[in-house]
């Protein structure tokens, strides 16, 4: 029987010259004749093509073979699907596998698979991508398994191809695995024994549980380290790893400016402009800004974003990104010390009189005006306390005065050893004693001198009494005061240095960035850093028997033969989803890990070469997946749903790069 047999995307050129012609036609031959190789392995595809009878005729030339070249019809959101199953289709050791005796080793007593559906739905689908024809074949089989195992992908919503893989991978190697009942077994102490014989037990009593041809390409062992900050106790622990995740670390840097006021009135509030990393965490704002404005060791930070007058929200999360934070957004820092006993935190909001038009009607309103004020009171006891920690505040806004000079150089000495702040800005506010009672003055409490003080208890304010004393029932939530000033009290203080605040970051017109660039291996770097776990991560220290934030360092100590590597470009926090578009320059030929891998007893390879990338364009809103995928001999091909077209590995490194598909290969010697 003469089979003819055509690589896709060369059948239909036009005008190609003879040299061209000629090296289609090599590239043809090179696959015809003699054994049929894919990206080396030809152990059981050429048999299973030469017995297949799924030969299609076309119209005019006879049969057409396109070997491996088959698209997937897109379901409908679906692009994330066949961009994971195009990469895993074309793995060779995969291919060899499941074009073979796969049934053999199906599982169907493993409670946690789906009694070998989902292993023949992909065996099934990986047959038909490889029959020759080349027709787009549509997964609708193999969706509808995979959502008996992972019901997420159930519907027709876009999802992340890396976490399909994940749940792929894992289903297959359930309804694979070669352990029909999974011994229990006890972890030991390893405290004291050499990490080569520990690593080489947990790599034992995982492989007693699990072994399938997934765990046999596909999965290799990291070693984690946790250290107690407190007593420095190590716990090493040895686990099976299927892919890495690699980080992102920005390499573009952002300037932004920050406020910082103080909560004792010694300071008036100064602006200091940082550099941070664009895709950097709220950590490295607090890091830069404790440095530039020389934070004391028993001082802290407390960021807070300022939107009309108010304090929007306090940025607290230290793992949320800095893309939370726009560039017109208005940030302030207020020092606060680091109390054993925290205090309680009083929050001063200000309210002045201002004209408003209601109906064609001027009226006077209060409106609020400035920064707000933050302070913290040990003892709260009355209004008075309140008063006098508020006028402390002030202290740093008030205007100066000619004829006040003397009287405050000779207010500013020490009387009988004591500071007498309070008692000087009481004076400087009012030739009076401060008002003991608003009620005595027998009017409104806005016509008083100079302050009034209001709480928020309800939803009417609440007039806070100079000598009653205040009940707080709950010291963990701030208390907000509201302040209204007196119009000879704005004349006393600069409101104007008080309302001003500077942006983040002015935006400069005509400011072109270069892109962003990192090669894989600085990835890797930032993945195996040593940091410190999340306040969410507390980690319980069987030394001192208590929950710890330890720090974490992890190690590659086993390679797997496939190595899948995800970028993690996408990031996702209480507020905010961003995508990193950052170009990541990675290695086709040569991956080399022999530096990153501890074991150094494995007789195997730490080199891999790249033969596929699962690519996402678009942002978070929408975006598209593709595959490029490599046939072996330099041959790529992209696949985009049902459309395959021939790519040049010249053009394989882009910036949409998003998991990453590399196989072992030996040293050369």
């Amino acid at each position: 029987v003469f089979l003819q047999l055509q690589v896709h995307g060369f059948s239909d050129s036009v005008g190609e010259t003879n040299d061209e012609m000629a090296e289609h036609y090599k590239i043809i031959d090179s696959i015809c004749n003699g054994s049929v190789k894919i990206n080396g392995s030809n152990d059981n595809l050429n048999s299973y093509i030469t017995s297949s009878n799924s030969v299609r005729r076309g119209s005019g030339n006879g049969g057409v073979c396109l070997l491996g070249l088959t698209g997937l019809r897109n379901l409908g959101n679906t692009c994330f699907m066949n961009s994971a199953i195009q990469c895993l289709a074309h793995t060779p050791e995969i291919v060899d596998y499941f074009l073979g005796d796969y049934q053999k080793e199906i599982n169907y007593e493993n409670p946690l698979g789906l009694n070998g559906e989902l292993a023949l739905a992909f065996g099934d689908l990986l047959r038909k991508l490889w029959a020759p024809g080349g027709i787009p074949v549509a997964p609708r089989m193999f969706k509808l398994k995979l959502a008996n195992f992972a019901p997420q992908f159930s519907g027709y919503n876009q999802h992340d191809s890396q976490e399909f893989l994940a749940f792929l991978l894992d289903g297959l190697h359930e309804d694979l695995n070669r352990v029909k009942c999974k011994p229990y077994l006890e972890a030991k102490d390893a405290e004291g024994q050499p990490e080569e014989e520990v690593a080489e037990e947990y790599w034992r009593n995982h492989r007693a549980r699990n072994d399938s041809i997934i765990v046999d390409l596909c999965q290799g062992q990291y070693r984690s380290m946790l250290v107690c900050p407190v007593c420095n106790k190590v716990s090493v622990t040895f686990d099976p790893l299927m892919y890495l995740s690699l980080p992102i670390p920005s390499t573009t840097m952002r300037t932004m400016t920050v406020t910082v006021l103080s909560t004792d009135g010694s300071t008036m509030p100064a602006p200091f402009t940082v550099t941070v990393p664009k895709y950097g965490r709220f950590q490295d704002l607090i890091d830069a800004l404790s440095t530039k404005c020389f934070l004391r060791n028993h001082e802290k930070l407390l960021v807070a974003e300022i939107y009309r007058s108010k304090i929007f929200r306090v940025l607290d999360e230290p793992s949320d990104l800095l893309g939370l934070i726009r560039d017109e957004d208005k940030l302030v820092a207020y020092r606060l010390p680091k109390d054993s006993e925290t205090p309680s935190l009083v929050l001063f909001m200000h309210e002045r009189k201002e004209e408003s038009c209601h109906l064609g009607r001027l009226s006077l309103e209060w409106k609020i005006f400035g920064t707000p004020l933050v302070g913290r009171l040990s003892d709260l006891t009355n209004g008075s306390d309140i008063r006098k920690l508020f006028l402390k505040l002030l202290d740093p806004f008030l205007m100066p005065v000619g004829d006040d000079s003397d009287f405050s150089d000779e207010a500013g000495k020490i009387d009988n050893g004591d500071s007498i702040v309070e008692d000087v800005t009481s004076s400087r506010v009012s030739d009076n004693d401060a008002v003991s009672d608003s009620s005595e003055a027998g009017d409104e409490p806005h016509l008083s001198d100079d302050f009034q003080f209001y709480r928020l208890d309800s939803i009417r304010p609440t007039e806070i009494k100079m000598n009653e004393p205040l009940s707080i029932s709950d010291f963990a939530k701030p208390l907000t005061i509201h302040v209204q000033w007196a119009e000879k009290m704005i004349e006393k203080y600069d409101t104007c240095l008080l309302s001003s605040l500077m942006e983040v970051c002015k935006p400069q017109l005509f400011t072109r960035m270069p892109p962003e660039s990192v090669s894989l291996y600085k990835c890797l770097e930032a993945f195996l850093k040593e940091e410190p776990l999340g306040p969410e991560d507390m980690w319980y220290c069987p030394r001192c028997k208590k929950h710890w934030q330890a720090s974490k360092k992890l190690d590659l100590w086993r390679s797997p033969d496939i190595l899948v590597i995800h970028l993690k470009r996408f990031s996702f926090s209480r507020y905010f989803k961003s995508k990193l578009d950052t170009y990541v320059d990675f290695p086709i030929d040569d991956l080399d890990l022999s530096n990153y891998v501890c074991c150094k007893n494995s007789q195997l390879s730490n080199r891999y070469v790249l033969y596929a990338i699962s690519n996402h364009y678009g942002g978070m809103g929408g975006g598209h997946y593709t595959a490029f995928v490599d046939l072996g001999h330099k041959r790529w091909f992209e696949f985009d749903d049902d459309r395959v077209y021939p790519v040049s590995e010249d053009n394989i490194k882009t910036s949409a790069a998003y998991v990453l598909f590399y196989k072992r290969v030996s040293d050369v010697k």
